[in-house]
């Protein structure tokens, strides 16, 4: 008898980070087709702008072809960070709130007095 093994997919190893398509789309479509026209107008322009444009038309067509962009993902990133912070600060001013409100609240309480506390009933 044969018993067949079957074939694991490894997602990602340790030494190399898992990148996920954050381009999609019209996106997408639009960084192949800019980076095509930029990398043939290089190739016919030449020299050092040339150059600089096959260059430039070559990081979009690679973002085009992965899916992914560094810059986009960093944009990204630090969106969520300002988000995390705008949280913690809203929140901050949430406690801050409640804190006032409960020392108003305590500054409105009938203060005691010497007297009140010769009232029968009170105990020291």
């Amino acid at each position: 008898m044969s018993e067949r093994k079957q074939l694991q997919t490894i997602e990602s190893t340790p030494f190399q980070s898992p990148s996920q398509q954050n381009v999609q789309g019209w996106e997408r479509i639009g960084s192949l087709a800019g980076g095509v026209v930029m990398v043939g107008k290089g190739l016919r322009r030449g020299g050092v702008f040339g150059l600089v444009q096959v260059a430039l038309g070559g990081v979009a067509l690679a973002r085009g072809i992965t899916g992914h962009s560094s810059a986009k993902s960093l944009l990204e990133k630090s969106r969520r960070d300002m988000h995390h912070v705008r949280t913690k600060i809203e929140q901050a001013s949430a406690e801050l709130r409640n804190l006032k409100a409960t020392a108003d609240a305590a500054g409105r309480r009938p203060k005691t007095t010497a007297e009140d506390t010769n009232l029968p009933g009170h105990q020291d």
